[in-house]
């Protein structure tokens, strides 16, 4: 038997957010902006073809999914989730 109650919808809308950099640092003095609008699935794919070395600068919102998604996701939480979507 399944555990639906660990499943995540990749079909949910989000949105991919950049933050303002200076020195590739965030500048928390500015507030991130919208870069995509789309599914969770196309918000994972293209921060994951950002550089490895600038993820950092960028984070996804989503609606949450309890306990796997947050509704704010953290570049490590997106590597982690993109891991989960090629397993499955």
């Amino acid at each position: 038997m399944t555990d639906h109650s660990h499943q995540v919808d990749f079909q949910a809308a989000a949105y991919l957010y950049k933050w303002p950099s200076l020195g590739n640092s965030r500048r928390e003095d500015r507030a991130p902006y919208m870069i995509v609008n789309g599914t969770l699935d196309q918000c994972i794919r293209d921060f994951m073809g950002k550089p490895e070395k600038t993820r950092h600068l960028y984070e996804i919102r989503t609606q949450s999914q309890p306990p796997l998604v947050p509704d704010v996701l953290s570049p490590e939480h997106v590597i982690e989730l993109s891991r989960l979507r090629e397993f499955l």
